[in-house]
């Protein structure tokens, strides 16, 4: 398997239209350069890592000089490792203003962000990159956000009339993840996610959170997996890795930050003051969270303790996936009141509500539905289709206003 098209394509040749930088961030090995790479050698751009240590030290020692010999157009692979270089690049753009002068990707967001923040505000598109969405790997065309409406969900089942949507299909998907080696599948699971592992935390956590144990973060690593899905608790996180609030808040921040970890707000109007204000924690890969937490096949992840976590964290993510590959911050919450009356997601869209359940099960029924009524105590909003994902296989009517959909309709 080659080239594996991204959605996101079209957002980086929109945003090189209308900024004089493009930035592709996210995590390691989503696919950022082999995306930009595809993209500028369309246009003929030249391009330069700095992974290679002598290009790092030639832009750290004079970075003036080292833009004069690299003009743009040009691409820059892995910037987080020379930020003194936005500094000049702005110079550069503030005497040009062009559209696409610079294509760069950046893995690591906690450092890369404040130094864009400072130096391209206002000059920088960016595109936040996950692994591959379901849909990507099935080469499936469809690029829209997942906003659960009636054209939507019409449109999604002329789309998939050939696509396997079974379920053992949807859980080999969720236990390998949606690495883009893994997909391919250049190195087995196991193999892939042991060293991305080893790699994250010697390349990333140690060098720019100062972690002196590493075996104590890949711990906290998987102790956030096994709570995928929940509410964060950072006191539960760090008393069973043996650390402090603070600092389980802190590593935690880090692994949102390098794009591994999403936090999901919770819903508020301002006029139900009884729900809850604890973000729920979703990791963006199931495949890698599978790992953590030593899940060694399909079929036990399907029947373990951890089956409905996994499948609402896949579902979640995809949706995620959806509006970022767009270039669009994901209006995406969940309701929580102090009464544990929860809706595991609603979708807002011009002042429309979409209330979301995730269940695992094939067999939807009403009672899946029950807790939709609390949208009636929202006010000043509209309150649009409800839905309930699972894993049927075609679209249901299972109460008046609400259809069950396949995950795949995601």
């Amino acid at each position: 398997m080659g080239y594996i098209p991204r959605h996101a394509e079209e957002t980086v040749r929109r945003l090189g239209a209308e900024f004089p930088a493009v930035l592709v961030t996210g995590a390691r090995q989503t696919g950022k350069t082999t995306l930009l790479r595809k993209i500028t050698a369309e246009k003929n751009i030249r391009s330069t890592s700095f992974d290679d240590p002598m290009e790092e030290l030639s832009a750290k020692t004079d970075p003036k000089s080292f833009l004069e010999f690299h003009p743009a157009p040009y691409m820059f692979d892995e910037i987080q490792y020379v930020p003194d270089l936005f500094r000049h690049l702005k110079i550069l753009i503030d005497s040009e203003r062009t559209g696409g002068m610079y294509f760069l990707t950046g893995s690591q967001q906690f450092a890369l962000m404040e130094s864009v923040t400072e130096s391209l505000s206002g000059r920088i598109g960016i595109v936040q990159l996950y692994p591959l969405s379901a849909r990507e790997i099935r080469n499936d065309p469809s690029a829209e956000p997942f906003v659960p409406s009636k054209e939507y969900l019409l449109g999604r089942q002329t789309g998939l009339a050939s696509a396997d949507l079974s379920v053992p299909a949807t859980w080999k998907a969720i236990y390998t993840g949606g690495y883009p080696e893994v997909v391919k599948g250049t190195v087995s699971v196991n193999d892939f996610y042991a060293n991305y592992l080893k790699t994250y935390i010697e390349r990333d956590i140690r060098k720019l959170a100062h972690v002196s144990d590493e075996m104590q973060f890949l711990q906290f690593i998987s102790v956030a997996a096994a709570r995928t899905g929940q509410l964060v608790n950072y006191g539960d996180i760090g008393n069973e890795v043996g650390v402090s609030d603070v600092t389980a808040k802190k590593w935690l921040s880090l692994l949102v930050t390098s794009g591994i970890v999403y936090l999901l707000r919770p819903f508020s109007a301002n006029v139900e003051k009884r729900v809850v204000k604890t973000p729920k924690l979703y990791f963006m890969d199931t495949g890698l969270a599978a790992y953590l937490t030593r899940w060694t096949s399909p079929e036990t992840m399907q029947g373990g303790a951890m089956a409905g976590a996994f499948f609402e964290t896949y579902a979640m993510s995809e949706i995620i996936k959806s509006f970022s590959n767009r270039g669009i911050e994901p209006p995406v919450y969940f309701y929580r009141d102090k009464d544990k009356t929860e809706i595991d997601l609603i979708i807002c869209q011009d002042n429309v509500i979409y209330p979301v359940e995730i269940k695992k099960t094939a067999t939807p029924s009403a009672d899946d539905a029950r807790n939709f009524f609390i949208t009636e105590r929202i006010k000043n909003v509209r309150v649009g289709a409800a839905t309930v994902i699972c894993n049927c296989l075609r679209p249901a009517v299972i109460k008046s206003g609400v259809t069950a959909i396949p995950v795949g309709y995601v």
